[in-house]
């Protein structure tokens, strides 16, 4: 324990004085010899000014534990006293003592037990420590470290309801298209990511589908992720196709000053001549995998810039016509980088086998993907994941 600048340049004030009675009194620290059974015999001029007490009310009168609190004549005899006997010593042992008003002072107690020629105890010193500011600054961390507990706590409650948000509570309902979706947290899912996707409408038979990943974790990924969704919902709104839309979000991402980027994949659909036209395009996510019944799962699209990055990032639009039975996936990097134990990654080879193993319906596609990808992952991703797919129903 650091002694204070007054109580050392005491102590180099007694030795310069160089009179062994005044340097005994004027230590920097609380001291008292005491007979075995803790009688006091003896104490210095320091002890008596930190706790208050006279001379004449300590020697011979007193025994050093019945200045100690309930609790600290307690481990007096269960610890201290028992540790001295085996040990002749002990050190640092925190005790509370009484002072004479009745007000309590911390002390670090280091004690030796002295023994005469013939191996008899004899007395104890024991120098106390005025410990006053080391147990305020302790009181402080215990609260500092509560606040931080209450705060981190906080955060994570606020990203969770903004998560919550990000992902829609009921399955998303487009006309005349079969829709499914599935987000599953990473671990044991108490730390909020950056994985979202939305449905939404921006007219008559006219469909925004998005899915996204913003890179991290916590609540500063959590209000990006609210950052990009609802910016996507504003822009789709005024800017007919999805490159234009990603353009837009990129800049937006830009002024925003945040170190975090993000990929998305961006679908307009749209409900033309009895047929679904999709318009997509791509800000540095993993392409989608087309499914049709005379085919084998593919991947469409082509990839394009991450968002948050670039000041001329490049976007590219992608059109296809959806006839009855195609079926489009949408997912993040969670299913195709997932691994398993032996490190290997699920990707994107079985990604596209599960796509032609469960096909069916949309629904179908989502839960036998996320299961077989949980199933690779000894049930716990490791990061989070999130599946979109639309299928055109036969004969819809």
């Amino acid at each position: 324990m650091a002694l204070s600048q007054a109580a050392l340049q005491a102590f180099y004030d007694a030795l310069l004085d160089d009179d062994a009675e005044n340097l005994y009194e004027r230590l920097p620290c609380g001291y008292l010899t005491t007979t075995p059974d803790g009688t006091i015999s003896k104490v210095n001029e320091t002890f008596l000014r930190l706790t208050g007490y006279d001379r004449l009310d300590l020697v011979g009168r007193r025994t050093f534990a019945e200045l100690l609190t309930a609790g600290g004549r307690i481990y007096h005899e269960t610890h201290y006293a028992p540790m001295l006997r085996m040990q002749d010593k002990v050190r640092e042992i925190a005790f509370e003592v009484v002072k004479a008003d009745g007000q309590r002072l911390p002390v670090l107690v280091n004690a030796a037990l002295e023994y005469n020629a013939e191996g008899v105890p004899i007395l104890i010193r024991i120098v106390a420590f005025d410990a006053s500011e080391r147990r305020s600054y302790e009181r402080e961390l215990l609260h500092a470290k509560k606040r931080a507990e209450t705060s981190e706590a906080d955060a994570k409650t606020l990203a969770r309801t903004l998560q919550q948000t990000l992902i829609p509570s009921t399955p998303p309902y487009i006309p005349g298209l079969d829709v499914a979706a599935a987000y599953r947290p990473a671990g044991a899912g108490d730390e909020v990511g950056g994985d979202f996707y939305d449905v939404f409408q921006v007219g008559k038979d006219d469909w925004v589908v998005a899915l996204g990943d913003v890179c991290g974790k916590g609540v500063d990924a959590a209000v990006v992720t609210a950052l990009v969704r609802y910016q996507l919902r504003a822009l789709a709104v005024q800017l007919p196709e999805p490159a234009e839309v990603l353009q837009a979000l990129n800049h937006v991402l830009l002024k925003q000053g945040t170190d975090r980027f993000c990929t998305v994949v961006l679908l307009r659909l749209r409900h033309v001549d009895e047929a679904w036209v999709i318009s997509m395009s791509l800000g540095g996510h993993p392409l989608p995998v087309l499914a049709r019944r005379t085919e084998p799962p593919t991947p469409l699209g082509t990839a394009g810039s991450l968002l948050g990055v670039l000041t001329s990032p490049a976007f590219h639009e992608t059109n296809l016509r959806l006839v009855d039975g195609d079926a489009l996936l949408l997912y993040t990097d969670g299913v195709t980088e997932g691994r398993n134990g032996l490190g290997q990654f699920y990707g994107e080879a079985r990604l596209r086998a599960s796509v032609a193993d469960h096909a069916g319906s949309a629904q179908t596609i989502v839960d036998g993907l996320l299961a077989d990808v949980l199933q690779f992952q000894q049930g716990v991703p490791r990061d989070d994941i999130a599946v979109v797919a639309v299928q055109v129903p036969v004969n819809a």
